[in-house]
């Protein structure tokens, strides 16, 4: 959910019109979770859930075994996964189609921050790979919602950026 807020800040920021949300189904704490990002040049309406993403982005890649990360992925969408693997070894593990982009967001945000928290730094993959939001958006949402330890986030996300790994599909 903290990657979709920030990441509608940073598009509204830049003159943009988002929402982000997050769905919660019946599951137990400490399912997976998925939130929606909507971004645009006009006022957003509608507000149901997302049913053909253009952008998939996993942060935790066990997910690849219990869900189907490209149902309803638009013809022409992406994949952003974060995993030490090669694109190449993650779509003959997984049999992704979809234009693909890989990072160790987990590496980077242990070494960048010292936590395994990855939403930030995966958000450095979006920003190389979509278009939708630049970097310089995001400064001013991380540093208003982690303060005294932006810096650590941004660098997180810069480093992600600069490492991202793309294979058409």
């Amino acid at each position: 959910m903290t990657s979709a807020e920030l990441t509608a800040l940073a598009a509204i920021e830049e003159g943009k019109y988002a929402q982000a949300f997050p769905s919660f189904g019946p599951e137990r704490r400490g399912a997976p979770v998925m939130a929606f990002v909507r971004v645009g040049e006009e006022p957003i309406v509608t507000r149901e859930k997302v049913y053909e993403p253009d952008i998939v982005i996993v942060l935790d890649p066990t997910l690849l075994k219990i869900v189907n990360v490209e149902a309803g992925l638009k013809p022409g969408g992406m994949v952003i996964l974060n995993t030490a693997k090669s694109p190449e070894e993650v779509r003959k593990d997984t049999g992704i189609k979809a234009k693909l982009a890989c990072v160790d967001a987990s590496k980077i945000a242990m070494e960048t921050m010292r936590v395994p928290i990855t939403n930030t730094t995966m958000l450095g993959a979006l920003v190389k790979v979509s278009g939708i939001i630049q970097m310089s958006g995001l400064q001013g949402p991380i540093k208003h919602r982690f303060g005294p330890i932006a810096e650590k986030n941004i660098n997180a996300c810069n480093r992600a950026f600069e490492e991202t790994t793309v294979v058409e599909g």
